[in-house]
């Protein structure tokens, strides 16, 4: 199921609203939340996620002079972690782009990379996944880390992805998914629906920003159907595999 509607309205969690509305819906979203952000995760998947990052980056397997842009890459997690692989050693080139809508989780990243003291090799960018202030064929390496169904229009941020990447790049994305195991699928549901917005409406003071979390979980494409408009973008050799009972999967692709 695409997000995107011909009457120019667009999945928000279970309600629509029109198109123009909802990026500026996210950017509140993620702008209200940041600051327990990175807590929240580890709280809603017991600290799971990290290993999902973990695994992303280790099968992307960035190279040293290369160039990594991570979209929706918020408090830069995803784009940390590939880092000291990407650094050459007396060279300029390679690094890691760091681009997302929301100012809060960008000031969060960049926060804690200078007190990791990390002052170089690294750029913060406040930018749309759809229109990227990005060169076309300048990044050896994409990636988005649950934010793909955050966006208005999949297809025009997998065409994006597409432009920017050099033949030969490469594409990652990591995402929840609505199709999981079936022996899991109640417990998760109750989970997802009951206690989800509880935790974040303690921790956060935001309930509503994390029911539409679960929400637009629900009415994002399954892996398969994610799998057919990644290739219909124009990116090869597309292949996913699902994590933790398929609650989350990474699918990848190459630029040719």
């Amino acid at each position: 199921m695409s997000d995107e509607d011909t009457s120019g309205r667009a999945d928000f969690g279970f309600r629509q609203v029109l198109e123009k509305e909802k990026a500026p819906l996210i950017r509140a979203i993620f702008d209200s939340v940041a600051a327990r952000y990175d807590l929240m995760n580890d709280l809603m998947s017991a600290g799971i996620h990290r290993w999902w990052k973990d695994e992303m980056v280790g099968e992307l397997k960035p190279r040293a002079g290369q160039r990594l842009l991570d979209v929706a890459g918020g408090t830069g997690d995803i784009a940390l972690r590939a880092l000291p692989r990407l650094a050459q050693v007396g060279s300029a080139k390679g690094g890691a782009v760091i681009c997302d809508v929301s100012e809060s989780m960008l000031a969060i990243g960049r926060a804690r990379a200078l007190d990791k003291g990390i002052l170089t090799g690294i750029e913060w960018v406040c930018a749309d996944a759809e229109r990227l202030p990005v060169a076309d064929r300048s990044v050896d390496l994409y990636t988005v880390g649950f934010g793909l169904r955050n966006v208005t229009h999949i297809d025009r941020v997998l065409a994006e992805a597409r432009r920017v990447l050099k033949p030969g790049g490469r594409f990652m994305c990591l995402e929840f998914t609505p199709e999981i195991t079936p022996l899991l699928q109640p417990l998760y549901d109750l989970y997802s629906f009951q206690i989800v917005p509880l935790l974040g409406q303690v921790v956060t003071g935001e309930r509503d920003a994390y029911a539409y979390l679960v929400e637009s979980i629900r009415r994002f494409p399954r892996q398969s159907e994610l799998a057919g408009m990644i290739a219909g973008a124009g990116l090869d050799q597309v292949k996913f595999r699902n994590l933790t009972g398929g609650v989350a999967a990474l699918h990848s692709a190459w630029r040719v």
